[in-house]
């Protein structure tokens, strides 16, 4: 079975990295499963661009694949950036606001 993880990083392929790591981080949040993602892209594709428009190369690569999500944390880096050993930051855990919480009592 293909998670929506696999369909994740084979879009990103498109972007010829040299290092990607896709993580579903839905447990962490309260809208079910498959719903938010961090994406860690390493690719020379990124060279001389400022963040938006590496993230608008992302939402490129994933097209119609961004509707089916409702978060997606990108970290994206240059070769050169990535060999400088960046630290990829945790997400936070969610803190609610979502309508599918309970409400208190």
């Amino acid at each position: 079975m293909t998670t929506r993880a696999d369909q994740l990083r084979e879009a990103l392929a498109a972007l010829q990295p040299t290092h990607l790591d896709v993580e579903d981080e839905s447990h962490m949040h309260s809208r079910g499963s498959e719903t938010h993602y961090k994406a860690v892209v390493v690719s020379a594709a990124f060279d001389g661009k400022r963040a938006l428009q590496r993230h608008q190369a992302v939402y490129r690569a994933l097209g119609a694949q961004m509707q089916q999500i409702h978060a997606l944390a990108l970290h994206t880096f240059t070769p050169e950036e990535w060999a400088e050993e960046v630290q990829v930051p945790d997400s936070p855990h969610c803190r609610g606001g979502s309508k599918h919480d309970l409400p208190k009592a």
